[in-house]
This record gives C-alpha cells, sequence and structure tokens, in this order.
C-alpha cells in the first residue's frame, strides 16, 4: 500500500476494479482545508482517461510493475506487434493501451510496463522525442513571417504536426511524444 505522497507520473494503481496509470498529478494544499492531490488517471485496460481527486494521506493501492524495452514491428488495424530486444519474444498490444501510436514507426524502441502478478503487459512509453520524417506540407508563404507562423504537415507515419514555415518535404524533424508538437528540424 502506497499514500498519496507517493504519487507520480507513470505510477500504476488499482482503482474502481481496474488497473489506472497516472498521467498527470498536482499537489494543492489550499489555504483552507486540507491538502489533496489532483490526478488524471488513464486505464490500461480501455483507455479511458478519468480525473480523480485523492485527499492527502489516502491510501492507494499501487501495482508492482517491471519495464523493458521492445521493438515495434508493425501493426494490423488496432494489434500493434512488438518483440522483446533481449529474449526475441513478441508481444502483441490493442492501439489503446499506447500513449502516442501516430508517432510510433516500425523499428522504434519502447519501454512496455509489464504487471510482475501475472506478466501481463499494461501500457507502452514512447521516448522522449522521436525524429521523423515530412512527406507532405504546403510550401511556406513568403512575407508570412510577421508572427510565429505555422502550417500542418504529415509525416511518414501519418500523423499531423503543426510545424514552422521553413520546413519542407523531405526534411526530418523532432517531435515531442507527450504532446505530438514540433521541437527542432534535424540536420544529417
Amino acid at each position: 500500500m502506497a499514500s498519496t505522497s507517493d504519487i507520480r507520473k507513470g505510477l500504476c494503481i488499482k482503482y474502481n476494479h481496474d488497473i489506472y496509470k497516472i498521467i498527470e498529478f498536482l499537489h494543492v494544499k489550499p489555504g483552507k482545508g486540507p491538502a489533496f492531490v489532483r490526478t488524471k488517471l488513464k486505464s490500461v485496460t480501455s483507455g479511458k482517461v478519468i480525473d480523480n481527486t485523492f485527499s492527502a494521506g489516502h491510501k492507494i493501492d499501487d501495482v508492482r510493475v517491471e519495464t523493458h524495452k521492445f521493438q515495434f514491428l508493425y501493426n494490423e488495424g488496432e494489434t500493434y506487434h512488438f518483440m522483446h530486444t533481449e529474449d526475441y519474444s513478441q508481444i502483441a498490444l490493442q492501439k489503446d493501451a499506447l500513449d502516442a501510436p501516430d508517432l510510433m514507426k516500425e523499428g522504434e524502441i519502447v519501454t512496455v510496463i509489464i504487471n510482475t502478478e501475472d506478466n501481463a503487459p499494461l501500457s507502452v512509453e514512447m521516448p522522449q522525442s522521436v525524429i521523423l520524417e515530412v512527406t507532405h506540407t504546403e510550401p511556406g508563404v513568403k512575407g508570412n513571417t510577421a508572427t510565429n507562423a505555422t502550417k500542418p504537415a504529415t509525416v511518414e507515419t501519418g500523423a499531423r504536426v503543426n510545424v514552422p514555415l521553413f520546413i519542407n518535404e523531405g526534411d526530418k524533424i523532432k517531435i515531442e511524444t507527450e504532446k505530438g508538437t514540433y521541437q527542432e528540424r534535424v540536420k544529417e
């Protein structure tokens, strides 16, 4: 058993007869009244995100987990296939267990969180950022640079990202996986 002081991003807990992963949290100490922790929880079975508030000192039932490195192989519709990088065993996960499936290209190394009680994979964590090639974007309009103007671009995985006007097709860009936002252009 853990308490609210142990809450951190990525912690898996049992709550309402399901296993949830904490994706956001905020400790709040109001001037009047008791402290509490506001959390955003993602179900590892359904992918549904809920908001919940725990009072300070509340006991939470944490799940013991292990993390392993897996390589993304391919996807068939909603099913994504991964291979363990050490023993080459393969697993298949549903799309809603993934954090950012539209930013994952074949060969990407990800971290899979596995429940130690039944060895069931709970969720997949992407690296902090990924480098993808722009496959389609409109050319920037000259003279439209008075502000931080952006334009939509499609990357090799099919995801759409807003990029600065100077990005062209064929450029490789670094994308932050948590927010799905452009970070910088990558030179070869």
